[in-house]
């Protein structure tokens, strides 16, 4: 059993003891490993155990953050370097606390290939005043994390399959195991994230190895259909090769590249996969029979995911983001998504004239934002919308839609897009460079919003119910007969099936790429 020292900043852990920092009214520990740096002959294969060290160690400083390519959406602070030593966790608490809390654990976005935990936008301290326990969790990213090179395994070099993912599993049994020394209580976890994130957490849902390890859920944004087969994984994983320049028969040179060289290889691997197949995604979670059995979705059809209250939702907006920066990882112009229904057709001949009828939900389309939207759907809206109506079936759910943007957002055509939940969760606005965001006000509003969704997310994680802040709705169950999802704007309304058109045209079965 370990326990706090006198002076609530030493911790006793079972690999050795932690000195953290306090600024006065919370305590955080950086930098924790929670495995044995994925280094030399670790390089792709599941986390091992972290060794012991003598005397105290140091945690105020986040650890590294995974290697990656230079993203524009994503910028590292300036003080956080990167490399494949990135397995750490951090732990903040409120600095005067009594008892057990509950806890609350992050995976950050960032398209399965950019990000860190130590992006200011992820500043736990608001929500930390709620009083919860908050740890944010480094994984592996990219071609170290998720890319599957599992089919290149041979008798010279071995390919473990979601390496990522199996990052985040020994996260949570780090937690499970030491977050009591810390003041968490490890019976009462909540699991969540953002894009990326979000669809490790329905992934995860899915995974036998998480059993027992949280016990609610939260999933903003979640691309929750992009999880693909061993086949597909193995095409890709041999494109890889072809764009990186390593001869197929010799995949053991993987070991052997500079990190950085893999990052920036698997950046261009993101852009030629979707160039060719549109909707798809290079690097994702992977069905392995193993961590991920079957299909998510086929998982949640059949009602054998891991049944924990849920809250899943989207954004209004989600694509703009994508349009604005003209990014690959979506389908954002009308050839484009053309393409993506031509492919979906080949895959699942039973669709018939699905494409049609779902065009026909878009009145303007193919003119304005209508690929955009179209994008949208396909990519998150539906998805979550496929899962909440599943999970309802065996657990408490509850959805919700983002519609929330500021008069400056609105004028730029950027509106409720995606990420634009983030501030509000985490209570952290103006984060980024030259933010626009409230050039033409919405500072109030937005922050009266933020108080609102902090209180709904913490209470959910306190009691497994959201509660509302004075004066707003109690947040109904969903369910496949109302639908009633609760939606952020300018203040908060529950709305039943409020995307009944566009999701009675992409119907009840699951669209997606195998």
């Amino acid at each position: 059993m370990t326990t706090l020292s006198p002076d609530a900043l030493v911790v006793e852990t079972s690999s050795g003891a932690l000195r953290g920092t306090t600024d006065g009214s919370v305590r955080s520990w950086r930098g924790i490993p929670y495995a044995a740096p994925p280094v030399g002959p670790r390089r792709f294969l599941a986390p091992q155990p972290v060794e012991r060290w003598s005397g105290v160690r140091d945690a105020v400083v986040f650890g590294h953050a995974s290697v990656q390519a230079k993203s524009p959406a994503v910028r590292l602070p300036a003080d956080v370097s990167m490399s494949e030593d990135c397995l750490t966790l951090n732990v903040t608490v409120p600095a005067h606390a009594d008892g057990p809390l509950p806890v609350m654990v992050w995976i950050h976005g960032g398209a399965y290939f950019a990000g860190s935990s130590a992006q200011a936008l992820y500043d736990p301290a608001h929500l930390v005043a709620e009083g919860v326990v908050v740890v944010t969790i480094n994984y592996r990213l990219g071609a170290l994390g998720f890319l599957d090179l599992s089919s290149l395994s041979s008798d010279s070099a071995t390919f473990t399959s979601n390496p990522g993912l199996r990052d985040q599993l020994a996260a949570l049994q780090w937690v499970r195991d030491e977050i009591a020394a810390f003041g968490g209580d490890p019976g009462d976890v909540t699991l969540f994230g953002e894009s990326a994130g979000g669809g490790c957490v329905t992934t995860l849902l899915t995974s036998p190895a998480a059993e027992g390890l949280f016990h609610r859920a939260i999933a903003q944004s979640s691309p929750a259909t992009s999880v693909y087969s061993a086949e597909r994984a193995a095409k890709v994983a041999q494109r890889f090769l072809e764009l990186a320049g390593i001869d197929p028969a010799h995949p053991e040179l993987l070991r052997e590249w500079p990190a950085q060289e893999l990052a920036d290889a698997a950046f261009a691997l993101i852009g030629d996969v979707a160039k060719d197949a549109p909707g798809t995604l290079a690097l994702a979670p992977v069905v392995d029979g193993d961590i991920v059995p079957v299909h998510p979705i086929e998982a949640y059809r059949a009602g054998t995911q891991v049944r924990v209250p849920l809250i899943i939702g989207t954004n209004r907006d989600e694509a703009s983001l994508f349009k604005l920066m003209k990014s690959p990882l979506m389908p954002v112009t009308e050839s484009s998504v053309a393409a993506m229904f031509e492919q979906l057709a080949a895959e699942q001949p039973e669709l018939g004239d699905a494409a049609e009828r779902i065009e026909g939900a878009y009145p303007h389309y193919p003119r304005r934002r209508t690929p955009s939207e179209l994008s949208r759907d396909a990519g998150f809206r539906m998805p979550s919308i496929w899962v909440a109506a599943a999970h309802s079936r065996v657990a408490p759910t509850r959805m919700y839609r983002f519609d929330h943007s500021t008069p400056m957002l609105k004028l730029l055509g950027i509106g409720a897009t995606h990420g634009a939940e983030l501030g509000y969760v985490w209570g952290n606005f103006e984060v980024a460079p030259k933010d626009p965001t409230f050039r033409l006000g919405g500072r109030r509003e937005a922050h009266r919003l933020s108080a609102a969704m902090r209180h709904r997310w913490t209470t959910f994680a306190t009691t497994g119910t959201p509660d509302p802040v004075e004066g707003a709705p109690e947040w109904p169950l969903y369910d496949e007969t109302t639908r009633r999802t609760l939606i952020f704007d300018r203040g908060e309304t529950v709305v039943d099936d409020p995307d009944a058109d566009v999701r009675t045209a992409w119907g009840d079965e699951v669209i997606g790429f195998s």
